[in-house]
């Protein structure tokens, strides 16, 4: 199991298909690991260099004492393709995975090729919200929460029909470090892009799952506006829509890639 010992953090990582292939590097959601890209990492390893990670405090990394910032699991992502001796990559991420690759766009464009910014926003939900979440899960653990998540992550008629793939990103959440949790709840209670990402000039895919309360097709339609020359797709989905929508996420992620 490879680690990358970074300035603060241990990261969990998993790097599959040819050594000469593009660098694609996937960004996992709040509460889940890197297994949540399996289907994907298994499809794009045919040609590219994929690597996958567990952010800081998630998956097999460590969880370092909060609080964190999208800034940090930025830098976090930085460090990783430093440690990797990568140049530059493209980035698919989801949700807080989505609002890290905001902030490469930003911050860090040299280190991008193509960006993918996955059932995300500028800005996921309010104070409001986040408090209910992180004082819940301070409570009674992330398990306390876990039902009402998937119900926001998965429509009804997959979990009805699905039991196998919802059933490893239950485990995923049941296991999931409080403190990291917690953690990388506020960072996404505190980001706020919507007065940054028309800065963003690398080639950007938006998408957006039509059932996803946390992040709209709103939301999306409204990012991919902000970024010159972004291109919005909306699939029959939730939030997760990568697993739920898994032939149609992986067919617009190949087609923008090889464009």
């Amino acid at each position: 199991m490879p680690f990358a010992e970074l300035k603060d953090v241990r990261m969990h990582y998993e790097v599959s298909g040819p050594a000469g292939g593009p660098v694609l590097v996937f960004s996992n959601s709040l509460g889940t690991d890197l297994s949540m890209w399996d289907e994907q990492a298994a499809e794009f390893a045919k040609k590219y260099r994929v690597v996958r990670y567990d952010k800081r405090g998630h998956g097999q990394s460590s969880a370092p004492a909060g609080p964190y910032t999208i800034e940090m699991l930025g830098r976090d992502w930085v460090a990783l393709l430093d440690f990797l001796d990568i140049d530059k990559a493209d980035f698919c991420g989801l949700s807080i995975g989505g609002q890290t690759g905001m902030w490469l766009g930003v911050n860090a464009p040299q280190r991008l090729k193509k960006l993918a910014l996955c059932n995300t926003a500028a800005k996921i939900g309010t104070q409001e919200g986040w408090k209910t979440r992180i004082d819940a899960v301070n409570a009674g653990g992330v398990k306390s929460v876990v039902d009402v998540v998937l119900e926001r992550w998965f429509t009804f008629e997959f979990r009805a029909s699905h039991e196998a793939e919802v059933t490893p990103v239950r485990e995923a959440l049941e296991r999931a470090d409080i403190a990291g949790y917690v953690a990388c709840c506020a960072a996404v209670r505190d980001f706020d892009y919507r007065d940054k990402v028309s800065a963003i000039r690398a080639p950007t895919l938006v998408i957006s799952g039509t059932h996803d309360p946390a992040a709209s097709p709103k939301d999306g339609r409204w990012l991919a506006e902000q970024i010159p020359g972004a291109r919005f797709v909306e699939l029959n989905a939730s939030h997760i829509s990568n697993i739920e929508a898994r032939e149609q996420f992986t067919a617009e992620l190949r087609q923008f890639l090889a464009a």
